[in-house]
């Protein structure tokens, strides 16, 4: 039996379709109890959180836990705690943690990065079973340029000539059920990424090829860049984050490049043209001389 915790996210919830659609017995696990309504039909839950776990003997009904949570200042206090909750429960479960490339690196500084290091060191210590699932950045982070690419046909982002391996969601859940369902995956390292990596120029022209409307990419300097972050509304230490992960990228730090897609699930990984074109109605908007729906 498998938990999942991040069962409502951009990788849980698709986690959970894969694994119901492939008839293995998972449970999410919902911080409240209406967040259990858009969960696939039929999916069992249990109400609880990474600081207030299920109880040692729910706990122990699982064998295999998912662990994912999301990139905030109290990530690593979160996971550890919950860590340690399975640790008491003393049945041992095989953990598959999601993490991000780079987590492994010493020299890197990203403090999103240095948080999943972090969980590793206590993972490690603990001696449970871990398996990794570190992938590149999502595609789905594209998302939040579609502003500019919709009202000025701009990729705006402070990434200068950088190139990131680009992976889709989907396919980071679909290494995650293997991970999940494999019984020789104690210790490996999984790090999904897209087929190539692309700078944002790159990313651009794909765009522009996909929507025929030509967009461009504007390199934004990274004071401005965090200027708009925090006009955004995002706090100050995750706009920090921000620059630090962009300026990661203009380093090369995100350029990786796997197989590990094709090797866990059999097919190739997504390309970016396929994400685009699904995701047509976030980038290109309800066309403006369109007549409103008459109801």
């Amino acid at each position: 039996m498998i938990l999942v915790t991040g069962a409502t996210g951009r990788v849980g919830f698709r986690l959970m379709e894969q694994l119901a659609d492939a008839r293995v017995p998972a449970t999410a696990m919902v911080r409240v109890e209406a967040r259990a309504d858009g969960l696939p039909t039929g999916t069992r839950h249990i109400v609880a959180a990474l600081d207030a776990p299920p109880p040692p003997e729910v706990l122990r009904e699982f064998d295999r836990v998912f662990l994912l949570s999301s990139t905030r200042e109290e990530q690593v206090e979160l996971e550890v705690f919950f860590i340690d909750a399975l640790v008491v429960a003393g049945h041992r479960p095989r953990v598959v943690k999601v993490a991000a490339d780079g987590f492994q690196e010493p020299d890197c500084g990203v403090r999103f990065m240095r948080n999943h290091r972090q969980i590793a060191t206590h993972l490690a210590g603990t001696g449970l079973p871990v398996t990794f699932v570190a992938p590149n950045l999502y595609m789905e982070n594209l998302l939040s340029a579609a502003d500019g690419i919709r009202l000025e046909a701009t990729v705006f982002a402070p990434a200068g000539e950088g190139r990131v391996g680009f992976v889709a969601a989907g396919d980071v859940a679909a290494v995650a059920v293997h991970a999940l369902t494999a019984d020789d995956e104690e210790g490996e390292v999984h790090v999904p990424t897209g087929p190539e990596a692309l700078g944002y120029a790159d990313v651009a022209d794909r765009i522009s090829a996909v929507y025929a409307r030509q967009v461009g990419y504007s390199d934004v300097p990274p004071g401005e860049a965090r200027a708009s972050l925090l006009a955004a509304g995002m706090s100050e230490w995750y706009a920090d984050g921000m620059l630090e992960l962009f300026d990661w990228v203009r380093h090369g730090g995100c350029e990786t490049v796997t197989d590990d897609v094709r090797q866990a699930t059999g097919r190739e990984a997504r390309p970016i043209e396929d994400w685009l074109a699904e995701a047509r109605a976030a980038f290109v908007g309800r066309p403006p001389n369109l007549s409103p729906p008459p109801f």
